[in-house]
Formats: C-alpha cells, structure tokens, sequence
C-alpha cells in the first residue's frame, strides 16, 4: 500500500508539470466533495497492524481572503480492520482468540484550505467522530469483546494543487480518536484525495 501511495504522490506531482489556467484562491469557497482513500495504522493496545482506508465528505467553505477559505463539513469513513498482534494470541489460554477490531463512522467538523501560490496549497480539517468502534481487551488474561459508539474527535493536515477552481488533489495525514469503556483504537491514515468544488 505504501507503495500505490508513493507512486499515487509521484504521478500527481508529475501532473503539475502540465500547463494549467491560474486561478484566484477565492474561487475556491462554495459548495465541495471530495474523497479519499489510503494506509490507515493502528498501534494500540493489543491491535498492531494496517489496513485500507477510505472516506467522502461534502461541504461549504466562505473566503475570508484572497488565498484563505474556511469551511463546515460532513462526511463518512471506514478506517478498516486491524488484527491483534502475534504476541497477544500467543499469550492466550487455550481455546481462546482476539477477534480483529474495526472502526468506522460520521465526521462533522470544520476545515481550511489556504492557498501557498495560485495552485498549491494547504489544507486541515478538525471535528467532532462518531465512531462504531468493535474490537477486544484482555482482561485478566482473556479477552473481553466490546461493540459500541464512541463520540470523539479527529483532525488531519495535507497538501495538494489546484488544478482549476473546480478540481484538486492532495495528499493528506489524519488521526481519528475513538475510545469507550476502555477500548482504545486511535488509527492514523496516509491518504490521497481528490476534490470537486461547485
């Protein structure tokens, strides 16, 4: 996967090497969806491993200058399934298993997009994650399973180019934060993103 990440980086970088109208940073408030999809890690508790990820999300952003917009947005994401690690099972009682956790939810939040130039830019985005959080603890050596929903937060930060006033891609890093009656699952996901704006 990292490597679809990394070739997914380059070729949008090599993209940018296309001539491509300029635009004003403020064509850039209005409606927006976008997408995305990546790496999401998970190194927590008993779980340790990594998964694909994606998510979409819709929204508004108003200009507040020439370059900066800032915005509300809504959104869905499947953070995917994380096995435990080898060593857990390992120390496990005969006849018992950690089953995988996995990790998926609602996103409202708000996010900013700041243009550098006239096609690059940055971007973060924070809110409020309401998770579906399932997955097991070990409790005085066995596992107990937990399925629930956990209300926390998430915020992410990432780059990209404008192609046009309608369309841009970037490449961005999120963390989500989901915790209830002590199941703790905060993944991290890598992804690249596409985004139409109207």
């Amino acid at each position: 996967m990292r490597n679809i990440l990394l070739v997914t980086a380059l070729a949008a970088a090599g993209l940018t090497a296309i001539p491509v109208a300029s635009h004003a940073a403020e064509d850039n408030a209005g409606f927006f969806i976008n997408g995305n999809v990546g790496q999401s890690t998970l190194d927590k508790g008993i779980y340790d491993d990594n998964d694909t990820a994606y998510g979409v999300n819709l929204g508004y952003r108003w200009s507040l200058a020439p370059n900066f917009a800032l915005g509300v947005e809504g959104g869905y994401t499947d953070l995917g399934k994380w096995s435990p690690s080898s060593g857990v099972v390992a120390a496990l009682p005969a006849g018992e298993f950690v089953n995988d956790a996995e990790l998926s939810g609602w996103t409202a939040g708000i996010n900013a997009h700041l243009n550098l130039s006239d096609n690059w830019y940055l971007s973060g985005r924070t809110g409020l994650f309401r998770a579906d959080i399932k997955g097991d603890q070990v409790i005085a050596g066995l596992p107990v399973r937990s399925d629930e929903t956990s209300n926390k937060w998430y915020a992410g930060a990432g780059f990209g180019y404008d192609f046009s006033n309608r369309f841009s891609v970037g490449l961005n890093y999120d963390y989500y934060k989901a915790d209830k009656n002590g199941l703790k699952l905060d993944p991290s996901l890598v992804s690249v993103s596409a985004e139409t704006r109207f």
